[in-house]
């Protein structure tokens, strides 16, 4: 009877024992699955910001290629020309370019009589004007210009004073 009882205390033990690891084998596993559950939407968080920031970069490339047709169509349109309908249909077409820009999100810098900043402005020039005030834009030569708040081409500009 005597060994009867040690055989049953022994079991005992052992069942607790495997109580024990399996309780502790189950919170190790939940627990790396909680680690891999964070990894995963870290990657996805990640994944997500790495696309949005290249189809960022893409745009802006491709807007950068299409600034100097828009420089050369401004140009067009205040040339002198004799012919009304000649100069009226270049205006609709930058008109029509500037409004498919601007669904792009593609914004002009402002600068004649804005305050001059190194982030959208590059100086080309600086004058004494009394009329002005300090760091003040007077003149524009390029016009610059932003997806969001990230510059796609500097305004080149004249500050006064």
């Amino acid at each position: 009877m005597e060994e009867n009882k040690e055989e049953i205390v022994e079991k005992e033990e052992v069942v607790e024992v495997k109580e024990d690891t399996t309780k502790q084998e189950l919170e190790e596993m939940t627990d790396r699955y909680k680690r891999l559950m964070a990894e995963f939407d870290n990657f996805k968080k990640r994944s997500s910001k790495e696309r949005e920031m290249l189809y960022t970069s893409l745009k802006s490339d491709i807007v950068t290629s299409i600034l100097p047709v828009v420089d050369n169509l401004e140009k067009a349109a205040v040339a002198p020309t004799e012919d009304e309908n000649y100069k009226q249909g270049v205006e609709m077409v930058h008109k029509q370019l500037m409004d498919t820009l601007s669904s792009l999100g593609v914004e002009e810098i402002r600068t004649v009589g804005e305050t001059f900043n190194p982030e959208y402005h590059e100086a080309v020039s600086s004058v004494q004007d009394e009329a002005l005030g300090e760091k003040e834009i007077k003149e524009e030569f390029r016009k610059g210009y932003k997806i969001g708040e990230k510059v796609i081409r500097h305004s080149m500009v004249v500050v006064a004073n």
